[in-house]
């Protein structure tokens, strides 16, 4: 089995604090995506959506996406649970990873990649494209991005983490979401000050190192 990843992607780092949370270790396998190594062979085969992370099972079977990695070796490490241990906590954890996903991450991600010159010609994840970056994008996310804040913000209140009395897969994903909104200046630590403190809480994990 090996992981294949480059450091600074949001995505790959999802999956590596999980390994970390849960005390797994995998060989990785370092692929430079500003240098569209993810292009070249064997890996457009392996992955043809062209993004990292994605792993290689021992029998050539490939997954991407952070999530069903994440969820693969949760069923082979089940221990100490990141996505339930039961039905009302699995769905539960569900809900609130989706909505994060949803409202959060993908609005964050649309709004970096269309702001962040690092990206022009990538504003659509894993492609090599002409598309433009619009600052209509940027403008929106952040609009959207206020949106979930503001819904999330107090179920925080009295919670130490997002889904559940310990830490789960929802909290990994919303922390590279603040992460980027940071970027944006959105002032949360004045506007949302449950967020603010989860996240600076979060930030103190050592699995935020990996």
């Amino acid at each position: 089995m090996r992981l294949y990843d480059f450091g600074p992607a949001a995505n790959s780092r999802r999956v590596r604090i999980f390994l970390s949370e849960k005390g797994i270790e995998i060989p990785i396998v370092e692929l430079n995506v500003r240098e569209d190594a993810q292009f070249k062979e064997p890996f457009t085969t392996m992955n043809p959506f062209h993004c990292v992370p994605f792993l290689e099972l021992d029998d050539g079977t490939v997954i991407a996406e952070s999530i069903s990695i994440c969820r693969y070796l949760e069923e082979l490490h089940p221990e100490p649970s990141l996505f339930g241990r039961n039905a009302a906590q699995r769905a539960t954890i569900d809900m609130w990873n989706r909505r994060v996903e949803l409202d959060g991450f993908m609005p964050a991600l649309h709004a970096s990649r269309n702001d962040i010159p690092l990206f022009k010609g990538r504003v659509v994840p894993g492609t090599r494209t002409d598309l433009e970056q619009l600052p209509e994008m940027v403008q929106r996310g952040k609009e959207m991005l206020d949106i979930f804040l503001a819904r999330l913000d107090p179920q925080l209140a009295n919670n130490a983490f997002i889904a559940d009395a310990n830490i789960s897969i929802a909290d990994i994903t919303c922390y590279f979401v603040i992460n980027m909104a940071n970027h944006f200046e959105m002032n949360i630590k004045s506007k949302y000050p449950n967020i603010f403190r989860w996240h600076k809480e979060f930030s103190t994990r050592p699995s935020t190192e990996a």
